[in-house]
């Protein structure tokens, strides 16, 4: 897989997560031991699995507009890797943090999340800095 096409993937897969979010079906109410937040406007749980709100669900969809725009070309695409490989880093660690678990009451970021973020952030930090795409790929 090239980068081109790890951030055509992830970009539609931010989509469809940050859309999930908006969607009563795919959302049940937060656990009664989740920490309130002072944004609460679509607070639940995605699949009933994650943490999210509308301020989260946000945050994916701009993750997936990046990640369609930085398709466009082989740089773009290297540079949304490895922002997405820093800031979900970021986030996973935030995620075990009091505090920092929900950025001050405004986005949950603990409990399935946490994983979550780790396991977005790897395979973006591989082809942010590790993967070499082919002559071919870059356009």
């Amino acid at each position: 897989m090239s980068t081109r096409t790890f951030a055509l993937i992830w970009g539609i897969l931010f989509l469809v997560a940050g859309v999930s979010g908006f969607i009563p079906g795919l959302t049940t109410p937060p656990h009664a031991g989740h920490p309130p937040l002072a944004v609460d406007a679509f607070y639940g749980q995605a699949l009933g699995l994650f943490p999210v709100n509308i301020l989260h669900n946000i945050v994916h969809l701009l993750f997936g507009v990046w990640g369609l725009l930085a398709y466009k070309s082989l740089a773009a695409s290297k540079g949304f890797a490895k922002g997405v490989a820093i800031i979900y880093a970021v986030l996973t660690v935030a995620g075990f943090i009091p505090g920092l678990d929900t950025m001050f009451g405004l986005v949950p970021l603990f409990g399935n999340d946490i994983w979550l973020h780790a396991i977005l952030a790897l395979p973006a930090a591989y082809f942010g800095w590790m993967h070499r795409d082919l002559a071919t790929d870059h356009r």
